[in-house]
């Protein structure tokens, strides 16, 4: 049942200063004085000081709150107990509540009360679960706009204007001789393209969005001993990848999280790509075109030497892609060891670092060292402005398609608007049109939940955490 009492613990178990305990759901104040000695369900929101008793006795002092529906979070009573953390006085207060009335809470489910009973929409429930979920500054703000409604009004904006023209149709189909006659297939054929035209804008947004969510696949290739592994640990700010001067010891690939600018990336050390010396070497160099062919953009790495003065070069490692046709992977090209390429212009008698740098920005690559430091925040920059272009700002994120839930629900709007077209054409049905659009509504509907879906409402809080 949708109503009966819950509870859940809302912290993660194990040692720690305190815990809280949720409980929510009909009849939960009777089950909370079971457990609260002086247990009081008003006034609500006041925080009180009680014990805790189970059938052994007493077993904790704690402080708890009471939320009166629909004035909570899930629209109904809600009863939060703050004890002290651990092990055991969580888990007991948990199995006492489940004693005295309560069952275990499923996963998400709290969450989902909420949004059965008005309290948020689906896109918001998807976004508190993306909250707890964020690594980075970027993922944290992009959640919150999501949570505070800001898809949720893109996508009702996108809805009022599918309404719209459908009570356009409506007339035309219903009223066709009133006033000044039937609706003009212009006006009709206007307003459908500018709603497909929104649909289309925010499916835009899905790929740098999901990006964002899930971290963008940055993979570092090029040949042996050009300084991957060296690359890889300086933008980590860790040691993870053996680093040595023997060309091909990295033989496999290697993935990290790494946080650019406050933006999230999944960052690849890989094998160097070139003539293989042995069977193992071979398979390194197949991984690594596996990862650089799926990736979201490939840091192609060549040393940065005075020889070095390739301009207009393709930017491809060697045998990257060679093999397998197809859109090209996007890729930069970073220069690396340019303090090594410095000291040796320097020793020729050539212009020194200024040099290089000028020569390596005309051939469109990034210099870098992990000696010096130079050129480490710029090739993060760049790869932010990238692979996150309307978002390298916190200020500039918006509301985006995180999800393939998301960009599949738009496309079927999108699909349904593109099919309408034939139907507002001089001599076509306006009644097949309508059926189009209110199809396209229907894609938006289920999108925020609006729809009593329940297989698309347990695939959305299968991935909760319990105590939400």
């Amino acid at each position: 049942m949708l109503t009966d009492p819950i509870v859940a613990l809302a912290t993660p178990p194990g040692r720690s200063a305190m815990a809280v305990v949720r409980a929510s759901g009909a009849g939960v104040f009777e089950v909370a004085a079971r457990v609260i000695t002086g247990f009081r369900a008003e006034p609500a929101r006041q925080a009180r000081l009680a014990s805790l008793f189970d059938a052994q006795g007493r077993f904790d002092q704690a402080i708890y709150l009471t939320y009166q529906g629909p004035r909570s979070e899930t629209g109904e009573d809600v009863v939060e107990i703050i004890c002290h953390g651990g092990l055991l006085v969580p888990a007991r207060l948990v199995a006492a509540l489940e004693k005295a009335g309560c069952r275990p809470a499923h996963p998400g489910e709290f969450t989902r009360r909420a949004v059965m009973h008005g309290k948020m929409d689906l896109l918001q429930a998807e976004a508190v679960a993306d909250l707890v979920d964020a690594e980075t500054l970027a993922q944290g703000k992009a959640a919150v706009l999501q949570l505070e409604g800001g898809l949720s009004q893109r996508i009702g904006k996108l809805r009022d204007g599918m309404v719209e023209l459908l009570a356009l149709l409506a007339y035309e189909v219903d009223f066709p001789g009133e006033d000044d006659g039937p609706i003009p297939r212009a006006t009709l054929e206007a307003t459908r393209a500018r709603v497909l035209a929104e649909v289309e804008g925010l499916l835009a947004t899905a790929p740098a969005a999901a990006r964002l969510r899930a971290g963008a696949l940055v993979v570092l290739a090029g040949p042996p001993n050009a300084g991957k592994s060296s690359l890889f640990n300086a933008l980590l700010g860790t040691e993870r990848a053996l680093v040595t001067e023997q060309p091909g010891t990295t033989r496999d690939a290697i993935e990290a999280h790494a946080d650019f600018l406050g933006f999230p990336i999944r960052l690849v050390d890989t094998a160097g790509l070139g003539a293989a010396v042995d069977r193992v070497d071979a398979m390194g160099q197949a991984v690594t075109r596996r990862f650089a062919e799926g990736a979201d953009l490939v840091l192609v790495c060549e040393e940065a030497t005075p020889d070095s003065r390739r301009a207009g070069a393709p930017l491809r490692p060697l045998g990257l892609g060679e093999s397998t046709p197809g859109p090209a992977v996007p890729q930069l090209r970073v220069w690396t060891k340019a303090d090594r390429g410095a000291r040796a212009e320097t020793s020729s008698g050539r212009s020194g670092a200024p040099a290089l740098a000028t020569r390596r920005r005309r051939e469109e690559g990034i210099a870098t060292s992990v000696v010096t430091g130079e050129g480490l925040e710029a090739l993060k920059r760049a790869v932010v402005a990238r692979l996150f272009a309307r978002g390298a700002g916190f200020a500039d994120l918006e509301p985006g398609l995180t999800r393939e839930r998301h960009r599949t629900a738009l496309e079927r709007a999108r699909v349904e608007l593109a099919g309408a077209a034939p139907h507002l054409a001089a001599g076509g049905d306006p009644v097949l049109a309508a059926h189009h659009v209110q199809e396209a509504v229907r894609a938006l509907d289920g999108l925020i939940g609006a729809v009593d879906v329940e297989e698309v409402l347990g695939r959305v809080f299968a991935s909760f955490c319990v105590g939400k």
